[in-house]
């Protein structure tokens, strides 16, 4: 899943990086208020973490105008200012978390799974579809209780999918959420990678609904 990273101190925003990606994460991070905004505007994330001491323009103006334009992706604010006031404002604005600095990458990790987990209506970290069991936290698919090896593209697909378990996703937007947005995307490269996956999970695990997407539904077949 591709997460939104707005950070000026480019110490910590090279650490959250290299930490999201080594948890699954696909990340864009930008240092400018004004630049992050535009990017949380016109294209697609699973989730931002957001500064609110930023240049060009300040993370509280960035979250309100978001949420102003119906961009509805759960939010993580980071923060060095300590006054409850400033949070409770934060919140009030649409942020869906909040962790002051300096804090643990451990903690920023889980608190970013768990706010992407509750906006797809997810609380438990494990999901279980049929024979199918994601554990978000370890990043590990097992099948009747054997683990399945995938590479990081591949379990980004199927999480993605299994925490959206019900709904139809479209090809352009398990693209957006797969490869930044630096990436040059292939039109078939989601088909080919939906391909692969099939190959390693039980046949009935990803349904295709043709000219709409993808969907993974409970063995019934209810959605």
């Amino acid at each position: 899943m591709r997460i939104l990273l707005v950070e000026d101190d480019q110490r910590i925003r090279q650490d959250v990086t290299t930490a999201l990606e080594a948890a699954g994460f696909v990340v864009d991070s930008e240092a400018n208020g004004e630049e992050g905004w535009f990017l949380g505007d016109s294209e697609a994330y699973a989730a931002a973490i957001l500064d609110l001491g930023l240049p060009g323009m300040d993370g509280l103006t960035v979250l309100k105008r978001w949420r102003a334009e119906g961009r509805d992706f759960p939010v993580l604010v980071l923060t060095a200012r300590g006054a409850w006031t400033e949070r409770v404002e934060g919140i009030d604005a649409g942020a869906d978390d909040y962790l002051p600095k300096p804090f643990r990458m451990e903690e920023l990790v889980a608190r970013l799974r768990a706010i992407i987990r509750r906006s797809g209506g997810q609380a438990n970290p494990v999901v279980i579809v049929g024979d199918a069991e994601l554990d978000t936290r370890q990043m590990r698919l097992s099948v009747r209780g054997v683990p399945v090896s995938l590479s990081p593209q591949e379990y980004r697909l199927v999480a993605y999918l299994m925490l959206h378990k019900g709904r139809v996703v479209s090809q352009q937007e398990l693209s957006e959420h797969l490869q930044s947005v630096h990436f040059e995307r292939e039109s078939n490269a989601v088909e080919v990678l939906v391909g692969r996956v099939r190959r390693k999970l039980p046949a009935a695990l990803i349904e295709t609904r043709r000219g709409f997407g993808y969907i993974v539904n409970e063995p019934d077949g209810s959605s």
